[in-house]
């Protein structure tokens, strides 16, 4: 009976959006492929907790990245421009961004490999059939910076301390008490490495298995610079240039605050969230709603 109500609430699949973004993941030739050019080690399911706690029970003692293959992520452009950027932001919001010249150039750099790949030409052409974008891709990408570079401040009355960029794939922090972002699974594995994140466990959903190793979409539970993260989705092993083109199409074709769309991608059933903050990107991550071949 519940399954029933649940499904009942469930927004009904965007199959237009299912078959563009089927394409772009068969067109996405950067992505890792699980047990080939990265291992996931899942272990144990993380306990229940509430945002801002201190301490939880830790059902992973080891990393959840058991091992990438850093070579070929530094021989993609997308992936290496991608890793420039992580460093280039202050994690704390209140505190005032500050864009060098230098950081302008890699973040130009990051969406001119964006664009030069078969993933951001087909997200384009859709856009550009729908007339949410501009023919030409110099206008294109100044509509792309503008969307994800563009600081802006996240509580009124602060200095510009964030942009849709930082929040999604970079994370940041609140008071040192809470997660902001941080829905990628390459900064999740580089913070790793460096020991700034703890992976606590995966989350499982209403009665299902435990997830797959070879799943590339995940819901996990972390700690970060102190704060706890309690479920956090995040794709795995898939292109920078895959989300990007993901989130930018949702936000585009919404003028809602906060946009919903269910689809289906390979075998993974997600509620793709994004929201705006004017006319940028405030956030935007999966949800990971089922899975069919557990069905």
């Amino acid at each position: 009976m519940e399954l029933g109500g649940r499904q009942s609430v469930r927004k009904a699949i965007n199959h237009e959006l299912s078959k563009l973004f089927n394409e772009m993941w068969d067109m996405d030739v950067n992505r890792l492929m699980p047990g080939k050019d990265y291992t996931i080690d899942l272990q144990g399911k993380a306990g229940a907790t509430q945002q801002g706690d201190g301490a939880v029970q830790d059902s992973a003692a080891r990393h959840l990245f058991h091992n990438v293959n850093e070579e070929r992520l530094k021989s993609i452009k997308t992936f290496a421009t991608f890793i420039s950027l992580l460093d280039n932001y202050e994690t704390s919001t209140g505190v005032a961004e500050v864009v060098t010249p230098e950081e302008i150039v890699e973040n130009n750099c990051f969406l001119d490999a964006v664009l030069a790949t078969e993933v951001m030409k087909l997200a384009h052409e859709y856009l550009l059939k729908k007339k949410l974008a501009k023919p030409n891709l110099a206008d294109f990408k100044y509509q792309l910076y503008d969307i994800w570079f563009q600081l802006y401040a996240r509580k009124e009355g602060d200095r510009p301390d964030s942009c849709g960029f930082e929040h999604v794939f970079v994370g940041e922090t609140r008071r040192g008490k809470q997660i902001l972002g941080l829905h990628n699974w390459v900064q999740f594995y580089l913070q790793e490495k460096r020991h700034q994140i703890d992976y606590k466990g995966y989350v499982a959903r209403k009665n299902k298995t435990r997830p797959d190793k070879d799943d590339q979409v995940l819901s996990i539970q972390f700690s970060w610079k102190g704060s706890v993260k309690p479920i956090g989705s995040t794709f795995i092993g898939v292109s920078p240039e895959f989300e990007f083109a993901l989130y930018t199409v949702i936000f585009l074709l919404a003028e809602e605050r906060v946009t919903r769309e269910t689809v289906k991608i390979e075998e993974y059933e997600l509620q793709m969230v994004v929201c705006r903050h004017g006319h940028h990107i405030g956030t935007a991550y999966p949800v990971l709603l089922s899975t069919s071949s557990e069905d």
